[in-house]
């Protein structure tokens, strides 16, 4: 049976229920331009009925409100980190893009490609017309070396500009195992209060705005489960395990505990391509398993950043091996066959370093060196490879023989290191084709001449002249170590110093007994610029170089864009959808104000008019 103040009862918790309405709507305007703030509601229910002895059988209570949650849509969080890790990995690729296609595009104020180019075939001309001019010859040289300057400039920058982006790699390793911890102490904090029922909601905004971020460095997925009270059983604890995957499905965080990753830099003889910059960072987790780096299912800024700093356009070397054998000092020999492809045959696309690693059915050994037989069916490299007391025996054929290999991974986009192979293609093509021509001449002490165009050691300071190269149209082999023009990159390209010390050390003829005024030498030279049989760059002559590196900068770069204002929309999309559904609406709460004020009052004045009932029933009628 009810107590006598049963209604005043009923219009408190009115009163109550109202209030907290009231009191989560100021929350919610107060927070209105807190990043990352969900809409937050108080949730009421009937209180239980009570049964008396009347004929209707039962009589409401009131209210009880019985929590305050936040108002999210899990499926436009989802979209939502989706679509920003995409914004991520194309903004990346658009910055650097565009400063890649900058190093390349000819400016009024600084002379490019073309000009310099034209430069040196036009003072050549003037070698041709003035015979016997050693001024003219000098100025040649001088042109020339201008030439050389220019690409050792741009592999520079190309090697500083990765350099940048390594860095940026690394600063993003260090916000993911910042957010993996701050994310691992909030699911702590908000176990430890929801275990007594009652939602986290602040620290749950937290969580979910580390989320966000980390959105767009890596791709996200999130898992969290309910944590029963018995195992196997049905009644939930109130606190959930919280799991954060990147990567592809590589676990980041799993409740309480996280794992961070680390980055070691490569040493100047672990280099992946021939014209990297020495320092790049692996990635592995700190408990010394692998992270995919280079996974299909890597996403965010932190994959774009890897496509610029590592992509190869999908040119890496790769193959079966066909023998190994262990060599008397405990090193062993490698022979891998390759398959039909260009760039793995033609020595002047070849991007091998010197040094590095060479990948064996997933364990990495070191290689000293390297050659190449291009003589048989199939092209054949035989690396020398030292094995670690840790590492299994490459001699074991059943481990090894006839299992695939490679050097580096296949990261199908046009990064940094198809770039400087680009540029290290061109200048073997030209210094091949204009060498071939000018050790046909003699100097004007009647000797053979030297290669016009060299490479310079940067070590020891010496000059590669490709002496080795001349026999390869017969015997097709190459070496790390040899003479070959594997040696010449965009970096270490320039004129021979023997020629500009000397200018008699240039030869313009075959036979100097024809005087002075014989420029057969010197005519061939001209050829060379727009003759594809002497000089041929994808298909192109050898001045038409920038054209075909603007035109796959320029494609790169207009893709990034395009691809990066779309998700931009997209992104906007979603979080309009999103915030409305968790976002705070001045209109909205201004609304719920006056609603829930109304109800405030009423219930108010419920418990007045009930006062002045129990004022008439207990002193005006003596109850």
């Amino acid at each position: 049976m009810p107590s006598t103040f049963f209604g005043l009862d009923i219009a408190y918790t009115g009163v109550q229920a109202a209030n907290a309405k009231v009191n989560t709507t100021a929350n919610n305007i107060a927070n209105v331009d807190t990043k990352g703030y969900s809409r937050q509601e108080a949730n009421q229910v009937a209180s239980q009925a009570l049964r008396i002895s009347q004929s209707y059988g039962m009589a409401g209570t009131g209210v009880t409100t019985t929590d305050i949650t936040q108002v999210r849509n899990e499926y436009y969080d989802v979209k939502y980190w989706q679509s920003q890790t995409n914004l991520g990995q194309y903004e990346s690729k658009l910055y650097y893009m565009y400063q890649i296609e900058d190093y390349f595009t000819d400016k009024d104020n600084i002379e490019g490609f073309e000009p310099l180019f034209s430069n040196m075939f036009n003072t050549l001309e003037e070698v041709y017309k003035q015979a016997g001019t050693n001024s003219t010859k000098t100025q040649f040289l001088g042109a020339a070396g201008d030439l050389c300057e220019y690409f050792n400039g741009m592999a520079t920058n190309l090697q500083k500009l990765q350099l940048s982006v390594n860095e940026e790699i690394r600063n993003k390793v260090d916000e993911i195992n910042s957010i993996a911890e701050q994310i691992s102490t909030l699911n702590k904090q908000i176990n430890t209060i929801e275990v007594n029922k009652v939602h986290a909601n602040e620290l749950r905004d937290k969580r979910n705005l580390l989320v966000d971020q980390l959105s767009k460095i890596v791709d996200v997925e999130i898992k969290e489960t309910p944590i029963y009270t018995t195992p196997g059983g049905t009644q939930k604890s109130g606190i959930f395990t919280y799991e954060v995957n990147i990567a592809g499905g590589q676990n980041l965080v799993q409740g309480y505990e996280y794992n961070t990753l680390q980055y070691t830099a490569r040493q100047m003889d672990e280099s992946v391509n021939q014209s990297d910059a020495v320092g790049l960072f692996d990635i592995k987790w700190s408990n010394g398993l692998d992270f995919n780096l280079y996974g299909k299912n890597l996403g965010g800024e932190l994959k774009g950043l890897i496509e610029v700093r590592d992509g190869n356009n999908g040119e890496y070397f790769n193959g079966t091996t066909k023998e190994i054998t262990k060599n008397a000092d405990g090193t062993y020999e490698v022979k891998i066959e390759v398959p039909n492809k260009e760039y793995l045959l033609d020595m002047n696309k070849n991007t091998l370093a010197p040094e590095g690693q060479l990948t064996l059915v997933n364990t990495d050994y070191k290689y000293t060196k390297w050659s190449f037989d291009g003589s048989g069916a199939k092209g054949v490299y035989t690396f020398t490879i030292e094995r670690k007391p840790d590492q299994a025996d490459p001699a074991i054929k059943e481990l090894f023989e006839g299992k695939e290999c490679r050097v580096g991974d296949n990261i199908d986009y046009q990064g940094i290191p198809y770039y400087q192979e680009q540029m290290n293609e061109w200048v073997r093509i030209l210094a091949k084709a204009m060498n071939n021509i000018e050790k046909e001449a003699v100097d004007a002490e009647g000797n053979k001449a030297e290669a016009l165009l060299v490479a310079k050691d940067a070590v020891s300071g010496n000059e590669f002249k490709f002496n080795h190269s001349n026999t390869y149209d017969t015997d097709k082999t190459y070496s790390s170590t040899s003479d070959d023009y594997y040696k010449l990159t965009a970096l270490n390209f320039q004129v021979n110093s023997k020629m500009i010390k000397n200018i008699d050390y240039f030869g313009t003829t075959v036979d100097i007994k024809k005087g002075g005024d014989a420029q057969d030498i010197t005519e061939q030279l001209l050829t060379v610029a727009n003759d594809k049989t002497k000089a041929q760059f994808r298909g192109c002559s050898a001045k038409d170089f920038l054209q075909c590196i603007i035109s796959d900068v320029a494609l790169s770069a207009n893709n990034a864009k395009t691809f990066s204002e779309n998700y931009t929309n997209i992104t906007k999309s979603v979080s309009q959808s999103r915030l409305s559904v968790s976002g705070v609406d001045n209109d909205e709460e201004a609304l719920n104000l006056v609603k829930f004020q109304e109800a405030y009052n009423l219930s108010a004045k419920v418990m007045q008019i009930m006062t002045e009932i129990y004022d008439r029933l207990i002193n005006q009628t003596g109850v």
